[in-house]
């Protein structure tokens, strides 16, 4: 029996090839079991020792497209947050959107009073009598990971707004939390010390059915870089005007195509 080739992840670290990962990913993007099992199949056949997840992952991808688009759209959702730039201003929107959808009024970029200075907070996110405030940490490559100095700035952050905002009268009965979203992932100080002070980390794939992943799936919060059948400048064209979620764009074309 011969060896399973090792394959070169984004952070430079070999680990031996898992076809039950791919099939995964893919049953995940929507794929039928037999198209599942026709493209592992012949990615098996080309795989060779030393090859990038990211080359398996393009390879996935094209494979996919050629079953149906909307499968390859879900598939290449984790790539299609790292393309809500160049700036973190996209992220920032999809962010306040998802909490939106919850119920929550939200407001993005806001510049926040503290006790001893202002703080400029991503999404600030409102119901009842619960207030999230929200630092969003975008980064363009999963190698890049949120590490413990997030967490420690943003408490203090939380907790300097946390204290002006208790002498206020129109904060009188509120519960103040912090919370950090990134599209990456954290590192194990960074969720150490978020969970021991307080703070709610939400990441790519963490906590396990609250993460990213799972919100976006469950609310369909999808992000128009998911399309396949945009190119990278219609889609930068769309974010330029604040058009950053499939929905957004539905309901601008919706009235145009009841006209048809």
């Amino acid at each position: 029996m011969s060896k399973a080739p090792e394959i070169i992840k984004s952070t430079g670290e070999r680990e031996v090839f898992q076809t039950e990962k791919l099939e995964q990913s893919l049953l995940r993007a929507g794929a039928k079991k037999e198209q599942v099992d026709e493209i592992v199949a012949e990615i098996s056949e080309w795989l060779v020792d030393g090859v990038t997840t990211k080359k398996i992952y393009t390879k996935a991808f094209n494979l996919l497209k050629k079953k149906r688009h909307s499968y390859a759209a879900r598939y290449s959702l984790k790539k299609a947050l790292m393309e809500l730039g160049p700036t973190g201003y996209p992220f920032e929107y999809f962010v306040g959107q998802v909490f939106a959808i919850q119920g929550f009024d939200t407001k993005v970029g806001q510049i926040v009073q503290g006790q001893c200075v202002e703080h400029e907070v991503d999404v600030v996110a409102t119901q009842n009598s619960t207030q999230y405030l929200v630092e969003c940490k975008y980064y363009n490559t999963q190698s890049r990971h949120a590490n413990v100095k997030v967490p420690l700035y943003i408490r203090s952050r939380v907790n300097d707004i946390e204290a002006k905002r208790k002498q206020l009268p129109e904060y009188n009965g509120f519960t103040f939390h912090g919370w950090i979203v990134t599209n990456t992932r954290f590192t194990s100080d960074a969720l150490d010390f978020g969970k021991c002070s307080g703070l709610h980390l939400v990441s790519w794939n963490y906590p396990r059915g609250h993460s990213l992943k799972d919100m976006i799936d469950t609310y369909k919060m999808f992000p128009i870089t998911v399309l396949t059948g945009l190119g990278k400048r219609e889609k930068q064209q769309l974010m330029d005007k604040g058009i950053v979620l499939c929905r957004q764009l539905w309901a601008t074309v919706k009235p145009y195509t009841q006209l048809v």
